[in-house]
């Protein structure tokens, strides 16, 4: 897009794709899946016209960015040093932080390992989970929602890929981005997708063909398998950050989710989205917002071509720097 530049730097042994503009305060934009830098295309400009650079990174194993073949190298750790990597690379002592889905899941951890190089937080459609101790994730997961959650589905190295490759990119991406339901997303084994996509699916108004294409495209090039290792380590991550059982994420944060979101409608995660339960371990939790209509920030990120999303994010990192810098309370 035009005005956006497009640089690689080396970060924690791999190279890292980044997609830029702006002079300021550097906000690190962090996608989820399956998604890369292209989904923060309206906000990189709205936010550079703000005073912000704004710095987008395809994360490890999306776009152009490298995708270590080692299944096992997807943790919160790997994908955290990458960032701190990146950081060091543009110069960047500490910076704001805004992450979407698994964006938003590394953003958490980033200001759990790494407070130090994190101004503030805004965080979109997956809250903060503080670890269990007693169970694993994939154990919870099953235990809940069964083996069809589309969590345990991702689990089988390129099981998932090749069903996603005889439905087509196209199609699968199409529903992703854009038909995802208000609750848990289920994809029985052989038939993932099938009766969602048994109906036709229409493309939005903020999301065109081009800008689909240009989606498809990148994932004919890249494949599914760099995002879904990312789940596929969710056991391990859990394993690797024991040391930080009960710890706090202390860095000053806001947390916004849509009302119709899978995450927001998943049975057991609604009420751990509420503000006084969140607070418990994010001290510095300034507000959670709930997004009236909203099916899912996949959508609202994308959909708020307005200054409405852009201005929303000004606003959170004037307030926290406010209170960061004077402790006030505007």
């Amino acid at each position: 897009m035009e005005g956006i530049e497009h640089t690689t730097v080396r970060a924690n042994g791999i190279n890292i794709h980044l997609a830029e503009k702006g002079q300021g305060p550097i906000i690190l934009l962090l996608h989820g899946f399956p998604e890369f830098w292209y989904s923060w295309r309206h906000q990189i400009h709205a936010l550079a016209s703000l005073g912000y650079r704004a710095v987008a990174p395809d994360l490890r194993g999306y776009g152009d960015s490298d995708a270590p073949a080692d299944v096992n190298s997807y943790t919160y750790f790997h994908v955290v040093g990458d960032l701190i990597g990146v950081l060091d690379a543009i110069g960047a002592d500490k910076v704001f932080v805004v992450g979407h889905d698994w964006g938003a899941m590394i953003g958490w951890n980033l200001c759990l390992f790494r407070p130090d190089r994190v101004k503030a937080l805004v965080n979109l459609s997956v809250s903060y989970s503080p670890r269990n101790a007693m169970n694993k994730p994939l154990q919870t997961f099953r235990a809940l929602y069964g083996d069809d959650h589309y969590i345990c589905r991702f689990q089988e190295p390129g099981a998932i890929e090749t069903e996603f490759a005889e439905i087509g990119i196209d199609k699968v991406l199409k529903y992703i981005l854009t038909s995802l339901p208000a609750g848990p997303l289920y994809l029985p084994k052989g038939k993932a997708l099938r009766d969602q996509l048994g109906i036709p699916i229409s493309l939005p108004s903020w999301l065109s063909e081009e800008e689909l294409d240009y989606y498809v495209t990148k994932y004919e090039n890249t494949g599914f398998t760099g995002g879904l290792n990312y789940y596929r380590n969710l056991d391990l991550s859990w394993e690797l950050t024991a040391p930080w059982t009960g710890s706090q994420v202390e860095v000053p944060a806001k947390f916004i989710v849509g009302d119709l979101d899978l995450t927001y409608n998943t049975p057991g995660i609604k009420e751990s989205m509420s503000f006084d339960e969140l607070k418990k371990h994010v001290p510095l939790l300034e507000e959670v917002v709930v997004m009236k209509g909203m099916r899912s920030t996949n959508t609202s990120m994308t959909s708020f071509r307005s200054s409405d999303f852009q201005f929303y994010l000004h606003v959170s990192f004037i307030h926290i720097l406010c209170v960061i810098i004077s402790g006030c309370n505007v």
